[in-house]
């Protein structure tokens, strides 16, 4: 389905000078020289049938799985089969991915597409306005709750697949789960919204079946990544980080299990309702 011709690569080096302080009342530090990789972010400019829909901050990685999975947690198609083709080019100063759609999915990009929208490494739900977030429409899906031994075992061994992350430290990670805990898949970003659309327009090209297993977030769980993990059908969110109160009710409203924070020693398992305890 996709072409893509890219020349960014996915960090860079920096020499830098660590300064270092042995105790709290050193008053000069030690200076040891150091070189850091610093993850690269680019502007990701997207175009559906020639229309400039959204311009992303992105790692320029797994762009086609981004594409998709942008595609359908932003609601711009219904199923993987609307997008006919991507292409994905080097310009100046970026990349960008040209997305063929069906009449049908058009009809919506042109609905949304007033001005061409910006939106930031952090941004999740870029381009909406007020009335559209809440008013959004939301999938509903049966709750599930996995074995918390599982939890353990994915949390244990996810910097262990964190491949792009490894000696750079600053790449967001969204990573498949089997009912078993087994990362069966995982996607990093600069962005923590990228990486799972990212992990989502992966799984639905190959597919994984979301309704057995959970996605687990190595970043807290806002609203937009418990909407984005609705809309691929997921029934369950671990992340490392505690959700907000708008994440809950949205997860609630949908039948979205919670699981965060996270970690091998600790858990928190979020109620399925406002009145459960």
């Amino acid at each position: 389905m996709a072409h893509e011709q890219t020349a960014f690569a996915i960090s860079e080096s920096c020499h830098v000078k660590r300064m270092i302080w042995g105790n709290a009342q050193d008053s000069a530090p030690q200076t040891v020289n150091e070189t850091l990789n610093l993850a690269e972010e680019v502007p990701l400019s997207l175009v559906y049938n020639g229309i400039d829909y959204a311009v992303m901050m992105i790692t320029p990685h797994n762009i086609d799985d981004f594409a998709i999975g942008f595609s359908i947690t932003e609601g711009l198609v219904k199923d993987v089969s609307e997008i006919r083709h991507i292409a994905i080019s080097s310009v100046p100063g970026g990349l960008k991915v040209d997305m063929r759609i069906s009449a049908d999915a058009l009809r919506t990009v042109l609905a949304r597409s007033r001005r061409p929208i910006a939106g930031r490494t952090g941004c999740g739900i870029c381009g909406s306005d007020m009335n559209s977030i809440v008013t959004r429409n939301q999938n509903t899906v049966e709750a599930y709750t996995p074995d918390l031994s599982a939890i353990r075992r994915a949390l244990q061994h996810l910097r262990d697949h964190q491949t792009l992350n490894a000696g750079i430290g600053m790449l967001h990670a969204a990573a498949w789960c089997t009912p078993d805990g087994a990362i069966a898949a995982i996607r990093e970003d600069v962005g923590r919204h990228n990486a799972l659309d990212k992990l989502i327009g992966h799984g639905l090209k190959n597919p994984l079946s979301f309704a057995d297993g959970f996605c687990l977030l190595t970043s807290r769980c806002s609203y937009e990544m418990a909407s984005k993990a609705i809309a691929a059908g997921m029934r369950a969110l671990v992340s490392l980080s505690a959700p907000t109160a708008m994440a809950l009710r949205t997860a609630q409203q949908a039948g979205l299990m919670l699981i965060s924070p996270a970690r091998p020693d600790n858990m928190c398992i979020l109620p399925l309702s406002p009145e459960e305890i």
